[in-house]
């Protein structure tokens, strides 16, 4: 999380744009920055706040990803960022053999009390009804930081949410996956995608955020 909002503070002061993704050393619940602590109880697990909104995401057998913007053009456009990143991660899929929808206006559904994927909205990605993308935002002075998760394959600590192995009967291999969704992105926008190194400037902001909000009480606990 601190890696991410020193990305975000690259596209607010530095005018850069960022693409990440990565998986969890361990099963992860993350928050939404809305969330009241106590809803993490159910599952015991390791677990954080976000600084995106959303409802919690059990990080297991999935790729999450952060995309940072800075703000104005070429970056934003009318179409929302959930949707074109979920449209590219369908594209993506596609190239697997594997048929996904997004939901439509009016069609909200909330099947749980708290986790994200029981909780769809228009713009998730659906394979036979059942979520397996889902992103929430912060946009602070016009840049974004969108967070998402793409699930991959069903995790123990949350049996109710099949994966895209389950939906679709494809183990689609992570790194493949990721690549497909890059180039899906690359054609949609006709941006260039460069592979990139952390500055020694984001390592250093990243390491002073988690030290002074994502490892302390006071971060976590605060709702």
């Amino acid at each position: 999380m601190a890696l991410d909002e020193s990305l975000l503070r690259s596209a607010l002061e530095g005018g850069v744009a960022s693409l990440r993704f990565y998986t969890w050393s361990e099963p992860t619940l993350s928050l939404g920055y809305f969330q009241h602590f106590a809803e993490r109880k159910p599952l015991d697990v390791a677990w954080v706040r976000r600084p995106t909104g959303g409802d919690a995401i059990m990080h297991h057998h999935e790729i999450t990803y952060s995309l940072a913007l800075p703000s104005g053009a070429p970056w934003h456009t009318s179409e929302s960022w959930i949707c074109r990143m979920h449209h590219a991660v369908a594209t993506a899929l596609q190239s697997f053999g594997i048929a996904a929808m997004t939901v439509v206006c009016g069609e909200e559904q909330r099947l749980g009390p708290m986790l994200c994927f029981q909780h769809q909205t228009p713009g998730d990605l659906l394979i036979a009804g059942h979520k397996v993308a889902g992103s929430a935002q912060r946009r602070p002075h016009g840049a974004m930081l969108q967070h998402g998760s793409i699930l991959l394959i069903q995790s123990e600590h949350a049996p109710e949410l099949p994966g895209i192995a389950e939906l679709s009967g494809v183990d689609v291999p992570r790194v493949a996956l990721e690549k497909a969704i890059l180039h899906s992105l690359a054609k949609d926008t006709g941006w260039s995608v460069e592979p990139s190194e952390w500055t020694q400037a984001e390592r250093e902001v990243a390491e002073q955020i988690e030290r002074e909000k994502y490892s302390s009480p006071s971060w976590n606990e605060k709702r």
